[in-house]
Protein backbone atom coordinates (compact mmCIF):
# COMPACT_ATOMS: atom_id res chain seq x y z
CA UNK A 1 0.00 0.00 0.00
CA UNK A 2 1.29 2.86 -1.12
CA UNK A 3 1.59 6.49 1.18
CA UNK A 4 1.80 9.30 -1.49
CA UNK A 5 0.04 12.81 -2.04
CA UNK A 6 -1.30 14.60 -5.38
CA UNK A 7 -3.00 17.61 -6.43
CA UNK A 8 -4.97 15.86 -9.06
CA UNK A 9 -8.32 13.98 -9.71
CA UNK A 10 -9.56 10.53 -8.83
CA UNK A 11 -9.56 7.65 -11.25
CA UNK A 12 -12.82 6.41 -11.12
CA UNK A 13 -11.59 2.73 -12.61
CA UNK A 14 -10.81 0.69 -9.06
CA UNK A 15 -8.47 -2.07 -8.53
CA UNK A 16 -8.49 -4.40 -5.35
CA UNK A 17 -5.12 -5.51 -4.60
CA UNK A 18 -5.58 -7.37 -1.27
CA UNK A 19 -8.97 -9.00 -1.82
CA UNK A 20 -9.67 -11.53 -4.53
CA UNK A 21 -12.37 -9.88 -6.09
CA UNK A 22 -13.10 -6.28 -7.01
CA UNK A 23 -15.93 -4.77 -5.16
CA UNK A 24 -18.95 -3.31 -7.20
CA UNK A 25 -19.44 0.47 -7.80
CA UNK A 26 -22.32 0.81 -5.22
CA UNK A 27 -20.61 -1.01 -2.61
CA UNK A 28 -19.24 0.76 0.26
CA UNK A 29 -15.71 0.31 1.48
CA UNK A 30 -13.23 1.92 3.86
CA UNK A 31 -10.24 4.22 2.64
CA UNK A 32 -7.31 5.40 4.52
CA UNK A 33 -7.03 9.03 4.81
CA UNK A 34 -3.65 11.16 4.99
CA UNK A 35 -4.18 14.49 7.17
CA UNK A 36 -2.20 17.26 8.70
CA UNK A 37 -0.80 15.75 11.86
CA UNK A 38 -2.95 16.29 14.51
CA UNK A 39 -5.82 17.87 12.74
CA UNK A 40 -7.66 13.80 12.92
CA UNK A 41 -10.41 15.48 14.78
CA UNK A 42 -10.86 18.87 13.29
CA UNK A 43 -10.75 16.74 9.89
CA UNK A 44 -13.49 14.41 11.19
CA UNK A 45 -15.55 17.36 12.27
CA UNK A 46 -15.33 19.22 9.09
CA UNK A 47 -16.03 16.13 7.01
CA UNK A 48 -19.26 15.06 8.98
CA UNK A 49 -20.62 18.50 8.42
CA UNK A 50 -19.18 18.89 4.46
CA UNK A 51 -21.29 15.55 4.64
CA UNK A 52 -24.50 16.65 5.53
CA UNK A 53 -23.82 20.26 3.52
CA UNK A 54 -23.16 18.98 0.44
CA UNK A 55 -25.86 16.27 0.61
CA UNK A 56 -23.73 12.78 0.24
CA UNK A 57 -24.72 11.22 3.00
CA UNK A 58 -26.06 8.28 0.92
CA UNK A 59 -22.44 8.33 -0.55
CA UNK A 60 -20.00 8.72 2.77
CA UNK A 61 -21.21 6.90 5.88
CA UNK A 62 -18.51 6.99 8.22
CA UNK A 63 -15.84 8.37 10.01
CA UNK A 64 -13.41 7.06 12.49
CA UNK A 65 -9.97 7.85 13.73
CA UNK A 66 -8.85 4.49 15.49
CA UNK A 67 -8.12 5.14 19.21
CA UNK A 68 -6.67 2.92 22.01
CA UNK A 69 -6.85 3.48 25.75
CA UNK A 70 -3.86 5.72 27.49
CA UNK A 71 -2.88 6.14 31.05
CA UNK A 72 -1.25 9.43 31.23
CA UNK A 73 0.95 9.32 34.30
CA UNK A 74 0.95 13.45 35.79
CA UNK A 75 3.85 15.34 37.12
CA UNK A 76 2.42 14.53 41.11
CA UNK A 77 2.11 11.03 39.70
CA UNK A 78 -1.37 10.88 39.50
CA UNK A 79 -3.32 9.09 36.89
CA UNK A 80 -6.00 10.00 34.39
CA UNK A 81 -7.19 7.89 31.84
CA UNK A 82 -7.51 8.97 27.88
CA UNK A 83 -7.17 8.23 24.26
CA UNK A 84 -4.62 7.41 21.99
CA UNK A 85 -4.60 7.06 18.50
CA UNK A 86 -3.44 4.18 16.95
CA UNK A 87 -2.74 5.25 13.19
CA UNK A 88 -1.31 9.51 14.48
CA UNK A 89 -1.74 11.27 10.74
CA UNK A 90 -4.76 9.19 9.17
CA UNK A 91 -8.54 8.66 9.44
CA UNK A 92 -10.38 5.82 8.33
CA UNK A 93 -13.62 6.63 5.73
CA UNK A 94 -16.54 4.45 4.88
CA UNK A 95 -18.26 5.37 1.68
CA UNK A 96 -19.00 4.43 -2.07
CA UNK A 97 -16.03 6.20 -4.14
CA UNK A 98 -17.19 8.46 -7.09
CA UNK A 99 -16.29 11.78 -8.11
CA UNK A 100 -18.59 13.75 -6.34
CA UNK A 101 -17.68 12.05 -2.90
CA UNK A 102 -13.93 11.77 -3.93
CA UNK A 103 -13.96 15.55 -4.15
CA UNK A 104 -15.88 16.06 -0.80
CA UNK A 105 -13.55 14.27 1.21
CA UNK A 106 -10.12 15.67 -0.65
CA UNK A 107 -11.28 19.26 -0.85
CA UNK A 108 -11.82 18.84 3.65
CA UNK A 109 -9.16 21.22 4.95
CA UNK A 110 -6.32 19.42 6.35
CA UNK A 111 -6.67 16.81 4.12
CA UNK A 112 -3.47 16.13 2.53
CA UNK A 113 -4.38 12.91 0.41
CA UNK A 114 -6.28 9.08 0.03
CA UNK A 115 -3.84 6.46 0.53
CA UNK A 116 -3.54 4.43 -2.75
CA UNK A 117 -1.72 3.44 -5.48
CA UNK A 118 0.48 6.29 -7.21
CA UNK A 119 -0.03 6.54 -11.53
CA UNK A 120 2.49 8.02 -13.34
CA UNK A 121 1.79 10.79 -16.44
CA UNK A 122 1.88 8.76 -19.76
CA UNK A 123 3.60 12.43 -20.67
CA UNK A 124 5.68 15.03 -19.49
CA UNK A 125 7.66 15.43 -15.77
CA UNK A 126 6.35 15.75 -12.57
CA UNK A 127 3.83 13.12 -10.31
CA UNK A 128 1.14 11.63 -11.75
CA UNK A 129 -2.28 11.24 -9.00
CA UNK A 130 -2.88 8.81 -6.76
CA UNK A 131 -5.65 6.03 -7.25
CA UNK A 132 -7.81 5.97 -3.71
CA UNK A 133 -6.89 2.06 -3.03
CA UNK A 134 -10.05 0.41 -0.59
CA UNK A 135 -8.83 -1.68 2.63
CA UNK A 136 -9.16 -4.79 2.67
CA UNK A 137 -12.03 -6.72 4.63
CA UNK A 138 -9.20 -8.59 6.61
CA UNK A 139 -7.26 -5.13 7.16
CA UNK A 140 -10.18 -3.34 8.52
CA UNK A 141 -11.07 -6.30 10.66
CA UNK A 142 -7.55 -6.38 11.77
CA UNK A 143 -7.38 -2.23 12.50
CA UNK A 144 -10.60 -2.37 14.76
CA UNK A 145 -9.51 -5.16 16.72
CA UNK A 146 -5.80 -3.89 17.50
CA UNK A 147 -7.85 -0.87 18.74
CA UNK A 148 -10.22 -2.33 20.78
CA UNK A 149 -7.82 -4.62 22.35
CA UNK A 150 -4.64 -3.13 22.25
CA UNK A 151 -2.96 -2.75 26.23
CA UNK A 152 -3.46 0.72 27.58
CA UNK A 153 -0.61 2.96 26.48
CA UNK A 154 0.75 4.48 29.35
CA UNK A 155 2.20 8.36 28.94
CA UNK A 156 4.82 10.11 31.41
CA UNK A 157 5.57 13.37 31.24
CA UNK A 158 9.28 12.42 32.68
CA UNK A 159 12.33 10.95 30.66
CA UNK A 160 15.99 9.84 31.09
CA UNK A 161 18.06 13.15 32.72
CA UNK A 162 15.25 14.55 34.18
CA UNK A 163 15.24 15.99 37.82
CA UNK A 164 12.71 15.25 39.89
CA UNK A 165 12.21 15.27 43.89
CA UNK A 166 11.21 11.78 45.79
CA UNK A 167 8.20 12.59 47.01
CA UNK A 168 7.81 9.33 50.08
CA UNK A 169 9.17 6.53 50.80
CA UNK A 170 12.78 6.23 52.51
CA UNK A 171 14.35 8.74 50.67
CA UNK A 172 12.12 11.36 51.08
CA UNK A 173 13.11 15.00 50.23
CA UNK A 174 15.86 13.17 48.37
CA UNK A 175 16.92 15.03 44.59
CA UNK A 176 18.28 12.89 41.82
CA UNK A 177 17.89 12.43 37.94
CA UNK A 178 15.90 9.57 36.15
CA UNK A 179 18.38 7.17 34.07
CA UNK A 180 15.64 4.87 33.23
CA UNK A 181 11.84 4.88 32.62
CA UNK A 182 9.29 1.75 32.51
CA UNK A 183 5.89 3.06 31.58
CA UNK A 184 4.33 -0.41 31.22
CA UNK A 185 5.71 -1.21 34.82
CA UNK A 186 5.03 2.21 36.32
CA UNK A 187 8.22 2.68 37.22
CA UNK A 188 11.54 4.38 37.06
CA UNK A 189 15.16 4.10 38.10
CA UNK A 190 16.61 7.13 39.80
CA UNK A 191 20.27 8.17 40.50
CA UNK A 192 20.80 9.20 44.18
CA UNK A 193 23.04 10.66 45.84
CA UNK A 194 23.24 8.31 49.30
CA UNK A 195 26.02 8.27 51.69
CA UNK A 196 28.07 10.48 49.28
CA UNK A 197 27.69 7.70 46.24
CA UNK A 198 25.59 7.77 43.51
CA UNK A 199 23.51 5.04 44.00
CA UNK A 200 20.40 3.92 41.04
CA UNK A 201 17.17 3.54 43.24
CA UNK A 202 13.62 2.10 41.69
CA UNK A 203 10.62 3.94 42.55
CA UNK A 204 6.85 4.39 41.60
CA UNK A 205 5.65 6.99 39.51
CA UNK A 206 3.62 8.39 42.15
CA UNK A 207 6.89 8.40 44.19
CA UNK A 208 7.95 11.40 42.52
CA UNK A 209 7.91 14.46 41.14
CA UNK A 210 9.86 16.77 38.21
CA UNK A 211 11.67 19.66 39.00
CA UNK A 212 11.06 22.64 37.23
Amino acid sequence: MSFASDESGYSTQQEETTDSAAPSETEARWYAVQVASGCEKRVKANLEQRIQTLDVADRIFQIEIPQARAIKIRKDGSRADGEEKVFPGYVLVKMMMDDDSWQVVKNTPNVINFVGAEQKRRYGRGRGHVKPMPLSFSEVQRIFRQAEEQMPVVKINMAVGDKVVVLSGPFKEFEGEVIEVSPERSKLKVLLSIFGRDTPVELEFNQVQKQS
